[in-house]
């Protein structure tokens, strides 16, 4: 082997060592302080670990499988139990809004859910108030902000998202076109269609053993 291939191989797993060692670091944060973004994840790992190359930044995918290594290492006791209560919840706020035909999205639905999670839910109206309305007109309080959903690399518009909690948890709901229920927006872990669940498929969810086989599991019920 000659001294410019050894120094490419011992190049290329330093890199792969940083990577692992950021997505581990990136989980770690986000499981401890509740950070929800991976960009904002993977950059504060970086910086505390004081690994500057770009390359080793992981993908968002990484991250999250370091998550669920984090959550099944240090949080076995507790994080089944909170991601249970937040899919319970889930159930009870998805048939209140039935109207609006909501779908469970993002950190309840993957099973990455922890103490500092929101139960989020896609709803759908044509009508961009409607679902504040219907909310304010049976007691429920809430907050109002925009977020902005990635059709494609050029599309990516803006959608109302209403905060408000119920028996101590947090809901985000993001009201989008009744349309968009034929295609969801980019995940950002993996620019893939967001997985969706509708009620029966959460209640199907719910019905399964939580501490086994959860992507199978996932993936035959969203099929």
């Amino acid at each position: 082997m000659s001294r410019g291939e050894h120094h490419r191989i011992h190049a290329h797993d330093r890199l792969q060592r940083n990577r692992l060692r950021i997505a581990q670091e990136a989980a770690r944060l986000m499981s401890e302080h509740g950070i929800r973004d991976f960009h904002h994840a993977k950059l504060k790992a970086a910086e505390r670990l004081g690994i500057l190359e770009t390359q080793a930044l992981p993908r968002n995918l990484e991250i999250e499988q370091a998550l669920r290594e984090h959550q099944r290492l240090f949080l076995a006791d507790s994080q089944p139990q909170l991601l249970r209560q937040r899919r319970e919840a889930a159930v009870e706020a998805m048939r209140f809004l039935a109207a609006f035909e909501p779908r469970l999205v993002g950190a309840v639905l993957e099973g990455t859910a922890d103490a500092h999670s929101a139960v989020c839910l896609h709803v759908f109206s044509d009508d961009p108030e409607a679902v504040g309305l219907y909310l304010r007109e049976h007691g429920v309080p809430i907050e109002t902000q925009t977020r902005r959903l990635r059709n494609s690399r050029d599309d990516q518009p803006e959608y109302p998202v209403l905060l408000f909690a119920a028996d101590d948890l947090p809901f985000d709901l993001t009201v989008l076109p009744r349309d968009a229920l034929r295609q969801a927006p980019l995940d950002r872990t993996d620019d893939r269609p967001m997985r969706r669940a509708a009620l029966a498929q959460v209640e199907m969810l719910l019905g399964e053993d939580s501490d086994h086989g959860f992507e199978q599991r996932l993936t035959a019920v969203l099929r």
